[in-house]
């Protein structure tokens, strides 16, 4: 049987940064994160940067945010440092950590590469034609549809 010092829990930390941040601030901000986790005994499993998204509301009167999401090994004092540290960051402007698992073997859990997603694209695409509506508003309504529709008096 493993000893309770051999096993950690796992939790996760979702923060979003402010949007204006290149990318690599945003590396710089991971590898921050990183340092701490690796300091207080822990171990990052996985940085994943969804991208810039559209957010809820504003949040520090943004309308989006760049969300990042970050999966670790360690205890209760790793997450209280980590909320710590991102509270004092002055990129971040909203994050939340939660236990994923409890009791895990950090020998089960390998590091995995770091992920990039491209969030959100800042255009929105066109509408594609759909049976008789088109894209840029004019419709082809079929003629027997056409004579069901009551003239405005």
């Amino acid at each position: 049987m493993a000893t309770a010092a051999a096993r950690v829990r796992e939790y996760e930390t979702v923060f979003l940064l402010k949007p204006e941040l290149t990318d690599d601030n945003v590396d710089k901000l991971k590898e921050r994160v990183r340092g701490i986790v690796d300091r207080d005994g822990g171990r990052v499993i996985r940085f994943t940067v969804w991208g810039k998204k559209k957010t809820m509301y504003p949040i520090a009167k943004q309308p989006r945010a760049i969300y990042v999401h970050a999966s670790y090994l360690g205890g209760t004092a790793l997450v209280a440092e980590v909320e710590r540290n991102l509270r004092n960051f002055d990129e971040v402007t909203r994050f939340i950590s939660l236990k994923v698992a409890e009791d895990v073997d950090p020998a089960a859990k390998p590091t995995l590469e770091d992920v990039k997603m491209a969030g959100d694209v800042d255009e929105r695409p066109g509408v594609p034609e759909r049976d008789g509506f088109r894209a840029d508003g004019a419709d082809d309504m079929p003629p027997e549809v056409e004579d069901d529709i009551p003239e405005e008096v």
